[in-house]
Parts: structure tokens; C-alpha cells; sequence
């Protein structure tokens, strides 16, 4: 019964990325990076990397990174969201931000992409966090060829992800493109639609690891 009650009060992306973090304390870090990723999830390492292979067997570090979102773009049906938000070692001496996006399916949220970097200073953390939906109008104006999800290809063991990955929701109406360059420099970027076209609403540009 208890089971039941935590998968439906995480009702979206926002109460996902915090039921995440509160299970990384819980469990441990990579421990609830494995719960919640999907199965075709990227992360990077600079380069893009299949997350379930990444944290195989990988051990939960002593003291766990926290994090918290301070805002999510939600495509209009409601099942698919990137939420960005800061990050803090847990001995406080390292902060960041971070980037996930998340799809909801019969299983519930699921995380498919995670990045982010560190910072000099933190990252300001709202009070609540700022959630901005898509519109619902003017749906038939969107491309046709957006109108339906895109499926990310199957993991092939053994085989890293290519340099450059798109999705988008069932709807159409919140799309996302990245790419790695052989450096480890990374760029993200996402647009909501507004009833008439699409606003980019996140340009995210990670500088290459200094040597």
C-alpha cells in the first residue's frame, strides 16, 4: 500500500526530480540514478554514455550530491518535462546546476538525459519552482513530423550513444536537441511551443573539462 501512495502522489516531473533526490540520501546516489533511469538514458563522462552501463556496479560515494529543482518546461500533455535546478556536494564544498529531462510512461517518471556542470558560486534556489507549460493551442498548427514521440534507439551493449540525440513529447509541443563534441564540450538545447511556434526556452552551453 505505502508503494502504492509514493508512485501516485509523483504526479509530475517537479515531484519526480524531488522523490529522486530525497532517494539518493535514502539509498544512495548511483543506487537511485539506476531507480530512475530509463533504459535508453545518456549521461556524460564528457563524452555521451549509456547510463545503465555507466553505473553498473558503480558504488554509492559516502556522502551523497543534493539537489533541487528550481524549473521545468512541460510539453501540454503533461508527460514529458526538462527541469533544471542546483546541486551541492554533500560536504558543501562543490555546487552546480544540473539538467534532466524526464518522460512519463506506464512505469511512471523516468529520467533519459543528465547533465549539467559545476559552478564558482551557487546557483540561486527559489522558494518554488518556476513551471512554465507549453500551450495547448493552436495544436494543429504544429509540424506534422513533431506530432509524434520520438523513440530513442535501442542500447546496444558495449556501444556508446552517438555525439548527438534529439527528443520531443507525444504532442510535439516541448522539443530538445543536444550534441557532444569530441572535447567534451556540450550544447542543449529546448523549445516550448506557444500556440503559434516554438520558443526556445534553454541554450545551454558546457565548456569542454580543463586538462
Amino acid at each position: 500500500m505505502l508503494s502504492i501512495l509514493i508512485a501516485a502522489s509523483v504526479g509530475t516531473a517537479v515531484d519526480a526530480e524531488r522523490a529522486f533526490a530525497r532517494d539518493a540520501q535514502r539509498i544512495g546516489q548511483w543506487t537511485a540514478f539506476r531507480k530512475y533511469a530509463d533504459d535508453t538514458a545518456v549521461m556524460f563522462n564528457p563524452q555521451a554514455v549509456w547510463a545503465h552501463e555507466f553505473l553498473d556496479g558503480r558504488k554509492d560515494p559516502p556522502t551523497t550530491v543534493r539537489w533541487w529543482p528550481a524549473d521545468s518546461w512541460v510539453s501540454c500533455d503533461g508527460r514529458t518535462a526538462i527541469n533544471k535546478g542546483p546541486w551541492t556536494s554533500g560536504d558543501a564544498k562543490t555546487h552546480g546546476f544540473f539538467t534532466t529531462v524526464w518522460v512519463k510512461s506506464a512505469d511512471g517518471w523516468k529520467w533519459s538525459y543528465d547533465g549539467g556542470d559545476g559552478l564558482a558560486k551557487p546557483m540561486a534556489r527559489p522558494a518554488q519552482p518556476r513551471v512554465r507549460r507549453a500551450s495547448c493551442g493552436g495544436l494543429t498548427k504544429v509540424p506534422a513530423a513533431y506530432r509524434e514521440e520520438v523513440k530513442p534507439t535501442a542500447r546496444i551493449a558495449g556501444k556508446p550513444p552517438a555525439d548527438a540525440g534529439q527528443g520531443r513529447s507525444a504532442d510535439g509541443t516541448l522539443i530538445y536537441e543536444w550534441r557532444v563534441a569530441a572535447s567534451g564540450e556540450r550544447h542543449l538545447e529546448a523549445k516550448l511551443w506557444n500556440g503559434r511556434d516554438y520558443r526556445t526556452v534553454l541554450d545551454e552551453h558546457i565548456k569542454a573539462p580543463s586538462e
